[in-house]
């Protein structure tokens, strides 16, 4: 398989916990920066982790970096890129992404210039006039910072901390991944009780569940590049099955309660037997008031 540049973006702060995250995973060349990590990877590495990563946003696939402090170092640094390597004909191909203290500051206008970019490069390829964009989704993805553009391919979609166990619309303040984050730095493997006595809608104790079980927080929802003709369909199902084989089974004891009865409805919700993949050691109380 031929190896990739990766990115993974994360909160301020948990650079730390996600290197060595893609550290245990086999991920090279894990490099912790402010607010991501970059690493080499492989094919099966994109399934890998986007499966598998508990503190990361999203991962984000690398296709080049060059400077671009004028529109048409921009143009023509996008255009060398081997876009249709990646994007076949029929592709959906969006742009997105921010500037920071570069000369190119309009974020809308780096996203024309960008989109024409990509469109004359596969039109090298593809010789056709026209896009119709009504096939899979190649989100792309920009930075530009101290006038130097990196380009990206979003292989996750929906961002990784929303791991599908919570249903839309519910309010809670603490991000999954952050949740996540908290149980690692605390040391909690499943191996002992965990009580969380002021547990809101529960996200910290069903991240400590997910890690005491073992269980990939990604291992039920799809990701974006599970629809991308270049890349093996295989490499999901082998990272499935092996996340699988890493679950934990014997027992850990979880205890969750709060006093606000909105909150407890909440967790149950978001924490239902058929979503929640069996994790029935969590037990959520209520806390009498003071």
């Amino acid at each position: 398989m031929p190896d990739h540049k990766l990115c993974v973006p994360c909160l301020f702060g948990l650079e730390g916990p996600l290197g060595n995250e893609l550290r245990h995973m086999g991920l090279r060349d894990v490099m912790p920066e402010n607010g991501r990590v970059r690493c080499t990877g492989t094919d099966a590495d994109i399934a890998r982790m986007n499966i598998r990563c508990r503190f990361g946003e999203r991962v984000l696939l690398e296709l080049g970096s060059f400077p671009a402090p004028t529109f048409d170092a921009l143009f023509e640094g996008v255009k060398a890129l081997p876009w249709a390597d990646y994007l076949p004909a029929d592709a959906a191909f969006p742009v997105k992404g921010y500037s920071l203290e570069s000369a190119l500051h309009s974020v809308p206008d780096c996203q024309k210039i960008i989109k024409k970019a990509v469109v004359e490069s596969l039109k090298r390829r593809y010789r056709v006039g026209w896009f119709a964009e009504t096939g899979a989704l190649y989100q792309i993805q920009f930075s530009l910072v101290h006038d130097t553009a990196t380009l990206y391919l979003d292989t996750t979609g929906t961002p990784l901390h929303k791991r599908g166990y919570r249903p839309a619309h519910v309010a809670a303040p603490l991000r999954e991944t952050l949740a996540a984050a908290l149980v690692d730095i605390a040391g909690y493997r499943g191996r002992g009780d965990l009580c969380d006595p002021f547990c809101g809608s529960g996200t910290i104790a069903i991240e400590a569940a997910l890690a005491a079980k073992g269980r990939a927080p990604g291992i039920n929802r799809d990701f974006a590049a599970m629809q991308w003709a270049w890349l093996d369909k295989a490499v999901w199902q082998d990272a499935r099955e092996e996340a699988r084989a890493r679950e934990f089974h014997g027992d850990y004891h979880i205890f969750a309660s709060d006093i606000d009865p909105t909150r407890r409805r909440h967790g149950a919700r978001q924490c239902p037997p058929r979503r929640r993949g069996r994790l029935h050691h969590v037990r959520r109380r209520r806390r009498a008031g003071i």
